[in-house]
């Protein structure tokens, strides 16, 4: 596939969490696809992407965004789904702490309404506040808001800890929110 590496991800990400259906595929119930129909529905769609290419975008993607099966013949986004699919992640206890970037004109509906999963199956945190910050700032003027997980905890909620580290939850109410 001709272009940086962020276009290829960009495009990965698209196909493989939310629209695999654009270049004629299906995940499996996991969110897994073979990689040689991944590679194939690529290329037929004018995506050539060679599998040298593949593994050194799944090995050096900085946000760990792919991850192939224990034999290598499958690939799959790590979470940001938009689409119905069981990560199959075990349930972690979360650090007391976390945090959630996202940009200033958000605040006054996340004050209301707390975190929501959206389109996506959860909500994303991180233990970095670098990470969050770089988040938030994607989207407009940045906001770190700092999650109080322990409380969640402590309250019923469920936490699980993706392959790239990212801490995902069903919502976070606004109660557990510190806001700036």
């Amino acid at each position: 596939m001709s272009g940086s590496k962020e276009k290829i991800s960009k495009r990965l990400s698209y196909v493989l969490r939310h629209r695999p259906d654009s270049i004629g595929l299906r995940l499996d119930q996991q969110g897994y696809v073979e990689v040689e129909l991944l590679l194939s529905a690529l290329a037929r769609h004018g995506d050539e992407l060679t599998i040298e290419q593949l593994n050194e975008l799944v090995l050096t993607n900085d946000k760990k965004r792919f991850s192939f099966d224990p034999t290598g013949s499958r690939i799959r986004a790590n979470q940001g789904h938009s689409i119905n699919i069981d990560l199959n992640y075990d349930q972690k206890s979360p650090p007391p702490i976390l945090y959630h970037g996202t940009a200033s004109r958000f605040v006054p509906s996340i004050r209301q309404r707390g975190l929501l999963k959206g389109q996506r199956h959860h909500v994303h945190l991180t233990e970095s506040r670098d990470t969050a910050m770089s988040v938030g700032s994607r989207y407009g003027e940045p906001v770190i808001l700092i999650v109080r997980a322990d409380q969640m905890v402590a309250n019923g909620s469920r936490f699980f800890l993706s392959e790239n580290q990212v801490w995902l939850t069903e919502c976070v109410p606004p109660n557990h929110i510190e806001f700036p």
